[in-house]
């Protein structure tokens, strides 16, 4: 099976290619000179990657980020929070997943899915549950959402089995 946490941090690093080369391609009106140079760290990003370098690309990446900030460019790209990266990042990662995971194992992957959605959904709606049980869904269901991104079946598997759990002492059907 190939190696789904590089094929995340590949996705990672497209969709931050695509970001800026999105922004260096609208006409924004900013300072030519400071966007010329943000083109050419990303062209000097995209090489790095090309030739296998992804920290020297993740380098020039933040780098760009710092640069347009120093040059007050209003328009630019600012650096997401990492939940935002994340999220982007699912998007991105997604069709390369279907194209590298065993259609067995994606079938598997999305029936963990759907029963960790229904039942974290039940959980987080059913009346009388303290604050501190509606903390431990969210744990759970963030550690097997992480497991599902990475391919790990089994990984997946176990948070939903403790999810469920949860569901039964709290008489929540699932």
């Amino acid at each position: 099976m190939p190696d789904v946490y590089e094929v995340v941090r590949d996705a990672e690093l497209r969709m931050a290619f695509d970001v800026w080369a999105g922004y260096l391609d609208a006409r924004t009106g900013e300072d030519p000179e400071a966007r010329a140079g943000l083109r050419t760290m990303l062209e000097s990003a995209r090489e790095a990657a090309a030739e296998g370098d992804d920290s020297a690309a993740r380098a020039w990446v933040a780098d760009m980020y710092d640069a347009a900030r120093e040059a007050g460019l209003r328009w630019a790209p600012v650096l997401p929070c990492p939940c935002e990266t994340d999220r982007r990042t699912r998007d991105y990662a997604k069709d390369e997943l279907q194209r590298v995971l065993p259609q067995a194992l994606r079938d598997r992957l999305f029936t963990i899915s759907l029963f960790l959605s229904v039942t974290g959904r039940r959980l987080q709606t059913a009346p009388g549950l303290d604050t501190a049980t509606r903390r431990d869904v969210l744990y759970v269901t963030a550690r097997a959402e992480m497991a599902l991104d990475l391919g790990h079946e089994a990984a997946a598997q176990r948070e939903l089995e403790r999810l469920k759990a949860i569901a039964r002492r709290h008489g929540v059907e699932h």
